[in-house]
């Protein structure tokens, strides 16, 4: 593990104030977050394995982590919740972005190893804004669930497609009604590229 700036003794000098960018790969897309990823790039700031990073971390340390298109690689999801909680102050967010089910992208890469929809997280979650009730399978629950989103686009170049998309995304993500009607009925049709979670820390 490289911690190029010195992060990790700044986060144990000073718990609570920073951020976490877990599987950052090339580009940091979180503004003024601290870029964690296995392989090293000019967005990383601590090179190394998220697991042996988060280990290095006092409990209730971190404000904010965000992880986007990485937990779908990721061997065991439960486990990486487990260890993400013990390092996230409490009221703090968790706020991750995955590949929809429906995506067709997501069976063209073959590392993607967990699938992702709208109740993925309720599992995990002691409240959530969905309005069906999922079973939690008697885990020590420490996340609810404040919003799930929709995110409807299509990669360059398609552009037109990209548009249209937008549309149809602004539209189902108007009611909480909207996203499970569209996910139970209409996902196939007109699919969706990724799905974006924010959970709180209790």
């Amino acid at each position: 593990m490289e911690d190029k700036k010195g992060y990790i003794d700044r986060i144990i000098s000073e718990p609570g104030k920073y951020t976490l960018n877990l599987g950052c790969g090339r580009v940091n897309t979180f503004n003024e977050s601290i870029g964690v990823d296995i392989i090293d790039s000019q967005a990383v700031d601590i090179v190394g394995d998220v697991y042996e990073v988060l280990e290095r971390l006092p409990d209730s340390s971190v404000l904010t982590i965000y992880s986007s298109h990485f937990v779908e690689h990721l061997d065991d999801f439960t486990y990486f919740l487990e260890a993400v909680s013990r390092v996230l102050k409490p009221s703090g967010n968790l706020i991750i972005i995955a590949p929809h089910f429906s995506n067709p992208y997501y069976y063209s890469d073959i590392t993607h190893k967990s699938t992702f929809g709208l109740y993925t997280c309720c599992y995990y979650c002691i409240s959530t804004p969905l309005r069906r009730k999922v079973p939690t399978y008697g885990r020590n629950l420490k996340f609810r669930l404040d919003k799930v989103d929709l995110i409807f686009k299509s990669t360059r170049p398609n552009y037109g497609r990209h548009a249209i998309k937008k549309v149809i995304g602004s539209l189902f993500n108007t009611t909480i009604y909207m996203r499970e009607f569209w996910e139970e009925n209409l996902c196939y049709i007109f699919p969706c590229y990724e799905v974006k979670y924010v959970l709180k820390k209790t």
